[in-house]
C-alpha cells in the first residue's frame, strides 16, 4: 500500500439542532470511505471542545488524484445531499504530505 501524499481539512459549522445527525452522517462517511476506498488511509472525525457546533475532519489519500475519486464515489454523494442542510458553514483545503519527513 502506497504512503499517502494528499490530506483533506474540512471544517464545518452545523447548525445546532442538525448537530446529533450531522454526527450520524459523517461517521458513517469515514466508516464508508475506510472500507470502499482502498485509496484513503484516514478519515477521522474531530470535535472541538471551545465550539460546539463545529467538526473538523482530517483525512488522508494516496495522492490527489485519489482525493478526486472520493468526492465522485455513491457514498460522497449521499453524504453531501443529506449533510447539506445541515451546514451553516464549510470550509476545504487539499494539502500535501511533506515527503521529506
Amino acid at each position: 500500500m502506497p504512503s499517502p501524499t494528499a490530506v483533506i481539512c474540512v471544517t464545518f459549522e452545523i447548525h445546532p439542532e442538525h448537530f446529533d445527525a450531522f454526527l450520524i452522517a459523517v461517521k458513517k462517511q469515514s466508516k464508508d470511505s475506510l472500507e470502499k476506498e482502498s485509496w484513503c488511509h484516514q478519515f477521522d472525525v474531530c470535535l472541538s471542545p471551545d465550539r460546539p457546533t463545529a467538526v473538523l475532519l482530517y483525512e488522508t489519500y494516496d495522492d490527489r488524484e485519489a482525493v478526486k475519486k472520493h468526492m465522485q464515489t455513491p457514498h460522497f454523494a449521499i453524504f453531501n445531499a443529506t449533510v447539506g442542510p445541515m451546514i451553516k458553514s464549510k470550509d476545504v483545503h487539499v494539502w500535501d504530505i511533506d515527503a521529506a519527513q
